[in-house]
């Protein structure tokens, strides 16, 4: 029996094109059973440590690697991806980037599939698991209509029907909303008791504390602090702050205030409307419409149930910073997405400032920073993408909003060269530098760190100071308790009047 089931050793690493190392001489030792949480600012190498473990590097990310890695007794250089499925499972920061099937029963059963399990005890695994993780209500569904946090669902059931010794998280909570962590502190509960190696990846600390058996605190590379549960737990609100760390306890009380309705005074439907509100009307959007033969079928408020978006009327306050909440597949995506025109079928209306905005029209109002921001960088430099957005490019601009966001010194990196928290600030740099009026975020905070999210707030408290109205889809309270004016709830597609 091997008790230390993952060794890294001595290991340096460097990628291929990068000038500077990213793990400096990182050795960790993590025992068969044991529950592994790491942490640290974005960028730190919690990342490259998941992509150690799971043979990406050196199989498919390449660079300058040396020291020694062995799983489950293999060693990691000379072990194909391929060897490695069935002992290591692994669940992205972006779950899209894993799927091989178009539909929910599809991706559960894909890894048993193809590993040659029998059909028999495929079909029991899938059963099992949808039924544990709570997933009958997403079962029989295409993957590309279910929101961020259902395929962080999915992704977690499809690795968890293979059945590996190790599970490797990466920012698992990110795009979760609170109900959903509560279901992910389950899963890992369970894998735990069942004895699995669990090494998870993560900004947010509160839903872990309990479960974890060792803390690995990142910077710059190098493994800096360890900690037990127990020391870990005890944390003050000033230690955690000194290590620029989400908090470990103070997450729980923004949560309660939600879900005992402590913030409903602050909803935007029970404000007063105020002449100079931006007015939405009219915006219906279904994504599985209503066949049609000659002409396209209009939506309204009569198409009731089949609506995914059933907002009639809706005025928000000029500056001020909206917080959209929900569940999961509420649509608040969808809301943004139709508020923007990246919708076409949605035929809203939006009057701002004796100006009506009509279709595509509202795309010159707005600017969208998008869930996934892979789909929106298109270029080779961080600058060249910020400058892209501008109307008229302006480089001092341009390095001054970098700079607000600790991006100035990656400005000549290619954006898909960095890690995933610092790509959500090249877009949320892109959105400062596009001066729109409407400023659209979804989950602006997913993957970053304290202290980058504290920026993140006070940009979007600066935004709205200098005239700007700021919608941000969130799951994160801590931004809500720190930038946000008013709140705006989803479910099912409508507005209601309290969380």
């Amino acid at each position: 029996m091997i008790e230390d089931i993952i060794e890294i050793k001595n290991v340096s690493f460097k990628y291929k094109g990068s000038e500077e190392g990213l793990l400096k001489d990182v050795s960790l030792s993590i025992k068969k059973g044991e529950t592994v949480l790491l942490t640290g600012a974005s960028g730190s190498g919690k990342t490259t440590i998941i992509r150690l473990i799971n043979g990406l590097i050196p199989h498919y990310y390449q660079g300058e690697l040396s020291g020694d890695v062995v799983v489950a007794g293999k060693d990691i250089r000379t072990t194909e991806l391929y060897d490695l499925a069935g002992t290591v499972g692994t669940v992205f920061q972006n779950p899209r980037s894993q799927f091989f099937s178009v539909d929910t029963d599809g991706e559960i059963a894909f890894g048993p599939e193809n590993v040659g399990l029998d059909p028999k005890e495929i079909k029991k695994r899938s059963s099992t698991i949808s039924r544990e993780m709570k997933l009958e209500p997403l079962l029989g569904r295409s993957l590309f209509e279910l929101s961020g946090g259902e395929k962080q669902k999915i992704a977690c059931a499809s690795v968890s029907a293979l059945m590996p010794d190790v599970i490797l998280l990466d920012e698992p909570s990110s795009n979760l909303d609170w109900n959903a962590m509560e279901d992910l502190k389950e899963s890992i509960a369970r894998w735990k008791a069942e004895g699995k190696t669990v090494v998870i990846s993560e900004h947010r600390l509160w839903y872990l504390k309990a479960l974890v058996d060792r803390i690995i605190y990142m910077n710059k590379g190098k493994i800096e602090h360890e900690w037990s549960r127990n020391e870990f737990a005890a944390f003050d609100e000033n230690e955690v702050k000194r290590l620029k760390l989400r908090p470990v306890k103070l997450e729980e009380n923004f949560i309660e205030n939600f879900r005992n309705g402590r913030l409903s005074g602050h909803n935007v439907v029970d404000r007063d409307i105020q002449k100079d509100d931006i007015i939405l009307k009219d915006f219906y959007f279904a994504y599985d419409q209503k066949p049609y033969f000659f002409f396209k079928h209009k939506l309204s408020a009569e198409d009731g149930d089949m609506l995914s978006l059933n907002i009639p009327r809706l005025a928000l306050p000029k500056g001020k910073v909206i917080a959209v909440t929900g569940r999961n597949g509420a649509g608040k995506s969808t809301f943004l997405r139709c508020v923007c025109g990246l919708e076409k079928d949605c035929k809203g209306v939006i009057e701002e400032d004796q100006h009506v905005y009509k279709g595509r029209k509202r795309l010159k109002l707005s600017y969208m920073v998008m869930q996934d921001v892979n789909h929106q960088l298109f270029t080779d430099s961080v600058e060249s993408e910020v400058l892209l957005s501008m109307e008229k490019e302006d480089t001092a601009r341009c390095d001054e909003i970098l700079s607000e966001l600790g991006i100035l010194e990656y400005k000549d990196k290619h954006p898909m060269a960095l890690s995933g928290g610092q790509k959500q600030r090249v877009a949320i740099a892109s959105a400062i530098g596009a001066e729109a009026k409407l400023l659209l975020f979804d989950e602006p905070t997913s993957g970053l760190d304290f202290a980058h999210m504290e920026k993140v707030g006070e940009l979007l408290k600066d935004l709205a100071e200098s005239g700007k109205t700021v919608l941000v889809s969130t799951h994160d309270p801590e931004l809500i308790d720190k930038c946000c004016d008013y709140v705006l709830c989803i479910d099912r597609g409508k507005i209601i009047a309290d969380d």
